[in-house]
């Protein structure tokens, strides 16, 4: 039987959400960022890394 995977939302908006789970084979953590019909997907590296750009950007 599939089990399912475990979703933690981070944040969300009227059109954004963001929300992260563990990669099954791997268990790495994935995060998820939706903008309304587009999503993207970062591995915690990618995932940190981004963060910082966004924390860059609103300094």
């Amino acid at each position: 039987m599939d089990k399912k995977p475990e979703v933690q939302t981070l944040g969300e908006s009227e059109n954004y959400t963001i929300w992260a789970s563990p990669e099954p084979e791997t268990d790495e953590m994935v995060y998820h960022i939706e903008f309304e019909s587009v999503t993207i997907h970062l591995f915690e590296d990618e995932w940190e890394e981004f963060v910082g750009l966004i924390l860059q950007a609103v300094r």
